[in-house]
């Protein structure tokens, strides 16, 4: 496992600071990532696009049927529950529809997984996220939170043991052994 490199930033918006380490774009990488993501972390999972004005966090209805990999998109696929697409390679279809503008277009140009920091500096929520060639939000992750509960409200008393996906993202794609930093925040009511 390479580490990848921590950039600390505040977010586009200018309301957040940021850890940030960008990951890799090829297909093969965000195959094996998503994968591993939605079938055996998807407990406590939120995910959606994150645009201004909107902000979509759906959870895994169950452990997906499927995921799959058809040119260039990856499936995760949930039966009558729904399913959706991604992008992660490249689509010979948008060859066809518009050439390689659009393959540009539809394939990832950002990959990164993220930590927000509260006002001291101390991570309190943990995620990836990805955008399209031209920069548009395709997906955001949100890990379990040990400041809100599985019922979407903030804890009384932070619960570590939620932590358990990102330390598993952390150690097993990022390259960090030590968590200690992640369980130093108050969370959202400190």
């Amino acid at each position: 496992m390479t580490k990848l490199t921590m950039e600390t930033t505040v977010n586009a918006e200018g309301r957040a600071t940021e850890h940030r380490w960008p990951a890799p774009l090829d297909q093969d990488w965000l195959q094996d990532f998503l994968t591993d993501i939605f079938d055996n972390h998807w407990q406590g999972l939120s995910f959606g696009p994150i645009v201004e004005g909107a902000a979509y966090e759906l959870r895994p209805p169950s452990k997906p049927q499927r995921i799959s990999l058809h040119d260039g998109y990856l499936t995760v696929f949930y039966g009558l529950q729904g399913h959706f697409h991604l992008c992660i390679g490249r689509n010979e279809g948008a060859v066809k529809q518009g050439g390689e503008a659009l393959v540009a277009h539809r394939r990832p140009g950002k990959a990164e997984f993220f930590r927000s920091l509260d006002p001291d500096g101390h991570p309190r929520s943990w995620g990836f996220r990805m955008d399209n060639g031209k920069g548009e939000q395709m997906l955001s992750l949100f890990f379990p939170n040990p400041f809100i509960t599985a019922d979407d409200q903030l804890a009384d008393q932070p619960g570590w043991e939620r932590l358990a996906t990102w330390d598993h993202v952390r150690r097993t794609y990022i390259g960090i052994e030590d968590g200690a930093a992640d369980r130093m925040s108050k969370g959202y009511r400190g």
